[in-house]
């Protein structure tokens, strides 16, 4: 996860560097679209990339201290294959449910 946001955050300096210097307008300059375009593309996975990567880290501390596999909302334990498909789970699949 840290090389995707590595390399994402590359991706995106360099977007921003080559609009930099062309002085390309968005709005009425063809390629300008593409360039916006891209941006928002890179951005958006950006961002989701280290909202993954935050929820790992809240994982890995709910395992130091001992919460891990707990359901937040319930207390009752998460299931094994939930948190097989989603290590970051939560919540147990009724609560998430709900």
């Amino acid at each position: 996860m840290l090389e995707l946001v590595a390399s994402l955050s590359a991706d995106w300096d360099g977007v921003v560097e080559a609009s930099a210097q062309a002085n390309v307008d968005d709005e009425h300059d063809p390629e300008g679209a593409t360039i916006a375009f891209e941006r928002a593309r890179i951005e958006a996975s950006l961002v989701r990339a280290r909202e993954r990567l935050a929820e790992i880290d809240d994982a890995l501390g709910r395992l130091d201290d001992g919460t891990y596999g707990v359901c937040e909302q319930c207390g009752g334990p998460i299931a094994v294959e939930r948190l097989e498909a989603r290590p970051s789970a939560r919540t147990c699949f009724a609560c998430a449910s709900a």
